[in-house]
């Protein structure tokens, strides 16, 4: 019999991972709070400024490149990405040295108006908090995994105040198709303990409120336009990818010194800033908002049908030319602003803040290969009559934004068609994707016994018809 030794065992270590994912999340919760306090003052200090912010953003831009360059080159990018490299690669462990790095350069890069997001500085600060407290504690390199993926979970519930879908984020953003339940709970009890700590010291989140899209009834038509907005997300969501990934490549590729990369892209920035305004600097957190007000509306006046597109540049421009930053903020700014457009095309007036939600979880799944999160967090944000909705475009958005992501070192472990082979345990950057010609020949094959079924079908009629015709023949001679 099992129990004797099953049960005490899972109980004890249930009651370790409880223990240390609290204590991780409260200090994480601590810290990241202090980011987002110290990020919300230098964004009012600004308004001092007797000249436009953003004039700043070279000189932000290249003072970020130096302190990347000279104290933590793992803080350079969007933070996410470097963690979850660092899980793979090196079993979660990460310089101490990036956590105030990455603080001071991504308050830098957003407060002179850098187009990025606080969630990858909130999951690299965090887990490079558990890498720390792992080390002090000596742990394995098993346990220090586990923990630095509880770190992201805390520090993705701290920025968004979505203990839930953080948790989940934490476990399913490292691998494509797969959830690592072994660390469910340590990520729920990090994600909880993060999120009630931020607020013990005074974090204020949104959520937004969009109950009376309810239907009682089935409403085929929206559905459809659902389905049809889930492939649009999709499209947009590979857009994001692909252009973060060529300008990366574009810059890199540029012969100049990296300090002036970084000047020349912060006066781009600012020039194209005379042409489409000054809404893409920065987090873009009160245009998301509007997006979700019924009395929108589209035109120049308030959000132009192209402000996705724009907002894309501007973000793959920051974190290509040496910015600090998340890049999840700028996926809900451009989820939702493609989605308010999407709505005002193909909804009613009423519909278009229900379609900026949908954009806004439905583009993070199709870029960061998250749907159950980007589904959880729907219902956290919007509430739970979205939740059908929600769950039908996000997936779908991750079916068709194919096999990539904004994390290049997510390994992946699904193909996301039968007719595609895919190299499992990869990075994404590095798979592989063919055509399967065994489905191929399978599909042909298929295809040809339909083809010959019709024509001897089509034959067999031609017969009976022509025996038909020679029996009425027969009769009219008799």
């Amino acid at each position: 019999m099992k129990f004797p030794t099953e049960h005490p065992s899972i109980l004890l270590s249930v009651t370790k991972w409880t223990v240390l994912s609290s204590a991780v999340g409260i200090v994480i919760g601590a810290i990241v709070t202090l980011f987002l306090n110290i990020l919300a003052y230098g964004e009012s200090a600004r308004g001092l400024l007797p000249f436009h912010y953003y004039y700043l953003l070279p000189l932000g831009l290249a003072l970020s490149v130096w302190l990347t360059r000279h104290f933590a080159p793992e803080a350079k990018g969007h933070g996410t990405e470097k963690v979850i490299e660092a899980v793979h690669k090196r079993n979660g462990k990460i310089n101490v040295a990036v956590i105030p790095v990455k603080l001071l350069t991504t308050v830098i890069t957003l407060v002179t108006g850098g187009s990025a997001g606080k969630e990858g500085p909130g999951a690299q600060i965090g887990a490079g908090t558990a890498s720390a407290i792992s080390d002090l504690l000596h742990f394995s390199k098993r346990d220090r995994k586990k923990l630095v993926i509880c770190g992201i979970s805390a520090g993705f519930a701290t920025v968004f105040g979505t203990p839930i879908a953080g948790a989940i984020f934490g476990i399913e953003v490292l691998v494509v198709g797969a959830v690592m339940y072994e660390v469910l709970l340590p990520s729920f009890v990090a994600g909880f303990s993060a999120f009630f700590t931020a607020q013990y010291l005074g974090a204020h989140y949104t959520y937004y409120e969009i109950s009376y899209f309810q239907h009682y009834f089935i409403d085929l038509v929206l559905i459809a336009k659902v389905i049809l907005g889930g492939v649009f997300f999709g499209l947009v969501a590979w857009l994001i990818i692909a252009t973060l990934k060529q300008t990366e490549t574009a810059v890199e590729r540029i012969p100049m010194n990296p300090y002036f990369k970084a000047i020349g892209a912060g006066i781009l920035l600012i020039l194209l800033a005379a042409v489409f305004g000054d809404h893409y600097f920065g987090l873009g957190l009160d245009t998301i908002s509007q997006t979700m007000r019924v009395d929108s509306g589209l035109g120049s006046d308030s959000l132009p049908w192209y402000a996705f597109l724009v907002k894309i540049f501007y973000t793959a421009v920051t974190l290509g030319s040496g910015g600090s930053g998340g890049i999840i903020t700028p996926i809900f700014y451009i989820g939702a602003t493609s989605g308010h457009w999407f709505g005002g095309l193909f909804g009613s007036e009423h519909q278009l803040a229900l379609f900026a939600a949908l954009g806004f979880v439905s583009v993070l799944a199709g870029a960061t290969n998250t749907p159950i999160a980007a589904t959880v967090m729907a219902m956290e944000l919007f509430g739970m009559d979205i939740a059908h909705y929600a769950a039908v475009s996000i997936v779908i958005s991750f079916l068709l934004s194919g096999h990539r992501s904004v994390f290049p070192s997510q390994k992946i472990r699904m193909s996301k068609s039968d007719l595609l082979e895919i190299e499992y345990g990869e990075d994404i950057e590095h798979s592989r994707v063919k055509f399967d010609k065994a489905h191929y020949r399978r599909f042909n094959r298929i295809y040809h016994d339909i083809q010959l079924k019709r024509q001897r079908h089509r034959q067999d009629r031609l017969k009976r018809r022509k025996k038909s015709e020679e029996e009425k023949e027969e009769k009219n001679e008799e």
